[in-house]
């Protein structure tokens, strides 16, 4: 077992992609995963996981016979001895034209047992290699009104993409793989399908938004300016009523002082408007 101290993880590297329309234009830049696009390439491992890819893909149908499955040739051709020749007992033994073959191949399967760890891996070492060499390009979506060949072309001039180019399909993406299926120098493959050989076996990497693996992150691009607001008028602050103060002692002996007082003088009120009405 390796010690902890030496069980170091591997170095993560930061990538920017400019994303980019089907037209050409820059709209922005965004960090994507550095777990998958930021490694440091595997090379043996690459390798190993690539011969097993290839090596599944055999069909393994060829088949020869043996000296037991030829026709005929039961008998001896001539006697034992005297002859001069060779002792033979079949003309079905290698050594004889139309006779069995000697150790050909059978049908077998050639697939290689490679663990998920080791495919995932491999992938992301791939991946990795072509962001170091700055050969992936990520688009927002195709923008295909119908499949079209001529707008295909004209999307891969416009984002200046030569040589053999990956295209990874997303799920929405039927228009834009009736569009490429056309050109030669264009692979088209699903994302859920993608494997370190067809990046490998590519100049260039194209994603979309939604094809693109892992977590992105906004870095830059270009900002709209923000809508002019008017500002709001200022209200005046709302005047609360003073409370009346609360009378103290003083105030309600003065009270009780003044109630006689104005009792007495309506009784006389009252007699001055009696003697104007008469």
């Amino acid at each position: 077992m390796m010690p902890t101290e030496l069980r170091k993880r591997p170095e993560l590297r930061t990538v920017t992609l400019e994303r980019k329309s089907d037209s050409g234009e820059v709209l922005g830049t965004v960090e994507v995963s550095s777990e998958i696009f930021g490694r440091s390439p595997n090379v043996a491992l690459m390798h190993q996981v690539v011969t097993a890819q290839l090596a599944a893909r055999r069909a393994g149908t060829q088949s020869t016979k043996t000296r037991a499955e030829v026709a005929g040739g039961a008998a001896k051709p001539y006697r034992q001895k005297g002859t001069g020749r060779a002792r033979q007992g079949s003309i079905r033994a290698p050594q004889f034209s139309g006779g069995g073959v000697a150790l050909g191949p059978k049908p077998r399967s050639y697939a290689q047992r490679t663990p998920r760890k080791m495919t995932r891996l491999a992938l992301y070492s791939a991946l990795s290699d072509r962001a170091a060499g700055q050969r992936l390009c990520l688009v927002d979506a195709w923008s295909f009104e119908v499949p079209k060949t001529k707008e295909a072309k004209r999307a891969l001039s416009a984002l200046g993409l030569e040589g053999n180019v990956l295209v990874v399909l997303g799920p929405e993406d039927d228009k834009a793989e009736r569009s490429f299926a056309n050109l030669p120098e264009v692979e088209l493959i699903d994302a859920s399908q993608l494997t370190a050989y067809d990046v490998l076996a590519s100049d260039w990497v194209v994603f979309t938004d939604a094809s693109l693996p892992g977590e992105v992150r906004e870095v830059g691009g270009p900002k709209e300016p923000a809508a002019r607001k008017e500002p709001a008028a200022k209200k005046a602050p709302a005047t609360k009523p003073e409370p009346e103060p609360e009378p103290g002692e003083a105030g309600v002996a003065e009270a009780l002082e003044e109630a006689p007082a104005a009792s007495a003088e309506a009784p006389a009120v009252a007699e001055e408007s009696e003697e104007d009405s008469k």
